[in-house]
C-alpha cells in the first residue's frame, strides 16, 4: 500500500518521508508534485495528511498542474481541508512560478510564425480563467512595435471593439495587425462569432490600408492560427 494512502499524521513518518525534512535531505527535485502542495497547506486534517490532501485535489485535477494553476480561490476552497489562507498560498506559489518562467521566455521582436506569436502572447494568457482579447502591432519588417489587451469578458466571451482596435493602429502607425483572444474552456475551435470578427476587422483594415495578419485562439497550452488554417 502506497504509504500516503495510510490514515497517518506527518509527524508519525519517518523523518526523511516528510516533505518538509526530505526537502532539507534530499533536495526539492526529490519531492512530488503532492509534497511541494502539502508544504504550502502546511497541514492536513483529522483523517488525512497534507499530502493526502494534495494528492486528491491533484487526482480531480488529472494531475495537471496547468489545470490547479487556472483555479481561483473559491474553487479551490471547495476541497475539504483547503480554507481561503491554503487557497492563496497555493495560487501565490503557482503565480511566481508562473512569473518566473515568464522572466526566462526570450523577447520576441520579429513575427515569423504562428509560433511567434504564441511565444510572445502566451505569458498574458496563461491561467486565465476568463475571455481577453488582445492585439499586437507590426511595422512593415513584422518587427512588434507593441502588444495591447482591448477587452476582457466572462468565461463564455468578450468584446472586440472595432472602433477601439484600429484606433490604436493608426496612432502607432502600424499597417499590420494580429488578433488574439483565448477561450478558457481549452476548445480551440472558432466560433461562429469569431469567424464573423475576423472579417469583419479584415474588411474594415483593408479601407485603411492595413492588414491582419492572423488571428490566434489560445487554449493553455495550445493554440489555432487563423492563418495557419487558410481562414483568414
Amino acid at each position: 500500500m502506497d504509504i500516503y494512502e495510510q490514515k497517518i499524521t506527518i509527524k508519525s513518518w519517518a523523518e526523511e518521508d516528510r516533505p518538509r525534512e526530505k526537502l532539507l535531505v534530499r533536495g526539492r527535485r526529490a519531492l512530488s508534485d503532492a509534497e511541494l502542495i502539502a508544504i504550502l497547506i502546511g497541514s492536513g486534517s483529522r483523517t488525512e495528511t497534507a499530502v493526502e490532501l494534495s494528492k486528491r485535489i491533484l487526482h480531480s485535477l488529472q494531475n495537471d498542474l496547468d489545470k490547479l494553476g487556472t483555479l481561483s480561490v473559491a474553487e479551490l476552497s471547495k476541497f475539504k481541508g483547503i480554507g481561503e489562507a491554503k487557497a492563496i498560498s497555493i495560487i501565490a506559489a503557482l503565480e511566481l512560478g508562473r512569473r518566473r518562467k515568464d522572466a526566462g521566455v526570450k523577447t520576441i521582436t520579429k513575427i515569423t510564425s504562428s509560433k511567434d506569436i504564441f511565444d510572445l502572447l502566451y505569458p498574458d494568457f496563461a491561467d486565465l480563467d476568463h475571455e481577453q482579447f488582445w492585439i499586437v502591432l507590426l511595422n512593415r519588417a513584422s518587427k512588434v512595435i507593441a502588444k495591447q489587451q482591448i477587452s476582457r469578458g466572462g468565461q463564455n466571451g468578450t468584446v472586440a471593439d472595432p472602433k477601439i482596435i484600429f484606433k490604436i493602429a493608426l496612432e502607432s502607425n502600424a499597417p499590420s495587425i494580429i488578433l488574439a483572444h483565448n477561450h478558457p474552456s481549452g476548445n480551440l475551435k472558432p466560433s461562429q462569432a469569431d469567424i464573423n470578427l475576423t472579417h469583419k476587422l479584415c474588411s474594415a483594415a483593408s479601407l485603411l490600408d492595413m492588414s491582419i495578419l492572423d488571428h490566434l485562439i489560445f487554449g493553455q497550452t495550445r493554440y489555432m492560427s487563423f492563418a495557419d488554417e487558410g481562414m483568414i
